[in-house]
């Protein structure tokens, strides 16, 4: 176990509650990883597009669409440590992570490795994408408490004769897990097995360099943490399997080919990849590293919290045996809620409904687990609310 982290101080200059709008009826709102919330100058930001293209339909897609779209997309690839040519954009790291099944070519008994942490939607594609082709699926536990070098070996553990691709996150969603992504690409690129991320809760909450990560492929959304409205992901392949990614459906770029041929798919509202450099500068502004201190500082101050006043014990939770887990997210294990979707989904709606929070609760491996996350319009008086809550209901 860790030192208890201090709180952050009473007023601090990264607590901005100010800048992201106040929702009517939601007082404590500790759930941003689930869909992000958007700032205030960034909603600005799209409003200022949809504007002008309502104002002409006809010029802004016919004549200015191209070449808007692919400045936000440069902007966001060079955020993620990308060359030029290797991010698409997307609408959300599962669509990614679709088109990315779709396109392997394989064969039956080839096996694709995942492990028991991944998401929800993402196994029923990989599911698909099994049936389809007649390949197998493997799904290997890693603990919640395993470090690193266990988390590598338990992964490495499942790779097999047939074992041609592992689709990993970086940061696994119910269970705030992070993963050394680097080590494990390059131990199972040792082993002739191609990489698939999924990154969706990776940018903006850490660091990110597709440049030196290696990932065969890789999605994350841009919506999470990186400021960007929903609905805005990054797609990206080495540039050996690029030209196999197509978008769905087929876009009138299509002859330009990937990254360009995911742009124009349709006529959509695009406005969402247009304004997301504005979320990157909202941030950029304060300091990428600042934010992110304030965000894991304030994480583990409200997992504390909570835990103590509901005598939870954090034994086995993700981070708790090294001094500084570099996440935004947190888990406070619920052990007297039955382990079930019914009652997990009973229990998350009671807190929104008597008491105004929005915080997650979701049942994983025999566990009820309470996820509480950490951003600027945050502080240690939401995680309070929480835990009054909790011992209330509990």
């Amino acid at each position: 176990m860790t030192d208890l982290a201090a709180p952050p101080p009473a007023v601090d200059p990264l607590h901005l509650p100010d800048l992201w709008e106040t929702t009517p009826g939601v007082v404590t709102y500790v759930n941003h990883g689930a869909f992000g919330r958007v700032p205030l100058t960034v909603r600005a930001e799209r409003q200022s597009w949809q504007d002008l293209i309502d104002a002409n339909p006809m010029d802004f897609f016919r004549r200015r669409a191209a070449d808007e779209l692919d400045r936000s997309r440069l902007v966001i690839a060079r955020f993620l440590g990308s060359d030029d040519q290797g991010v698409a954009l997307t609408q959300n790291t599962t669509t990614g992570i679709a088109i990315v099944l779709a396109s392997l070519s394989l064969a039956p008994g080839d096996r694709i490795l995942v492990t028991d942490h991944i998401y929800g939607a993402v196994r029923w594609n990989v599911d698909l994408a099994a049936r389809r082709t007649g390949a197998v699926v493997d799904e290997v536990a890693v603990p919640l408490a395993a470090n690193d070098d266990e988390a590598v070996e338990a992964i490495l553990a499942g790779v097999r004769e047939g074992t041609k691709y592992a689709l990993l996150d970086h940061i696994s969603s119910s269970t705030a897990k992070l993963f050394p992504i680097e080590r494990i690409v390059a131990a199972l690129h040792e082993r002739d097995v191609k990489v698939i991320v999924d990154a969706a809760h990776a940018p903006g909450s850490v660091p990110v360099n597709l440049g030196t990560l290696g990932a065969d492929y890789w999605a994350g959304n841009i919506h999470k943490w990186a400021g960007a409205p929903r609905g805005t992901a990054g797609l990206y392949a080495n540039p050996e399997s690029r030209a196999d990614l197509k978008p769905i459906p087929l876009s009138w770029r299509e002859p330009e080919g990937f990254p360009n041929s995911f742009s124009l798919v349709g006529t959509v509202d695009q406005t969402a990849w247009l304004a997301a450099p504005a979320g990157l500068e909202f941030f950029e502004k304060l300091g990428w590293e600042a934010v992110r201190k304030y965000n894991n500082t304030l994480a583990r101050t409200g997992q504390l919290l909570i835990a103590e006043a509901i005598g939870a014990s954090l034994e086995g939770m993700p981070g708790e045996d090294v001094d500084e887990y570099p996440l935004p997210m947190r888990l406070i294990p619920l052990d007297g809620v039955p382990a079930d979707e019914a009652a997990c989904t009973a229990l998350t709606n009671r807190l929104a409904e008597e008491y105004l929070i929005e915080c997650p609760v979701t049942p994983w491996n025999g566990r009820a687990l309470l996820r509480i996350c950490a951003q600027l319009y945050n502080s240690a008086a939401c995680y309070e609310r929480v835990a009054d809550a909790l011992e209330d209901l509990l």
